[in-house]
C-alpha cells in the first residue's frame, strides 16, 4: 500500500473510492507520567510522551490501511495526521487520507 501526502501520483491514473482514517486513543502508565512531570522541571524531551506518539501513528496508520485494503485500495493520497489531547496523559492521534485503485 503507497501512502503518500500529495493529492497526486505522478504518472500513475487511478479512481477515487473515498476517504478512510484510523485513530486511536493513547496514554502512558502512571509512572511515565510522575517521571515527565520531574521531566519539565529541569526542561528537555518527554521521551515517554515522544515514544507513546510514535506507537499511537503506527497504530493509527495501520488502521486507514486496513480500511483502505478492504476497499480495495491501492493506494492513500493526501495523507494528514492530526493530534489532540483528551486528558492528562492522554492524546488521540488520527490518520486521514483518500483511498484510490490504479487504473
Amino acid at each position: 500500500m503507497k501512502l503518500i501526502n500529495i493529492d497526486y501520483i505522478p504518472g500513475q491514473d487511478f479512481d477515487l473510492i473515498g476517504m478512510v482514517k484510523g485513530n486511536v486513543v493513547q496514554s502512558k502508565n502512571i509512572g511515565k507520567d510522575i517521571g515527565a512531570g520531574f521531566k519539565t522541571i529541569v526542561g528537555g524531551e518527554l521521551k515517554g510522551y515522544t515514544e507513546m506518539l510514535q506507537e499511537a501513528r503506527q497504530i493509527a496508520t495501520k488502521r486507514m490501511v486496513d480500511e483502505a485494503e478492504a476497499l480495495g485500495a491501492d493506494a492513500v493520497i493526501n495523507v494528514r495526521f492530526s493530534s489532540s489531547a483528551i486528558m492528562q496523559g492522554a492524546a488521540e492521534v488520527i490518520v486521514y487520507g483518500t483511498a484510490v485503485k490504479f487504473k
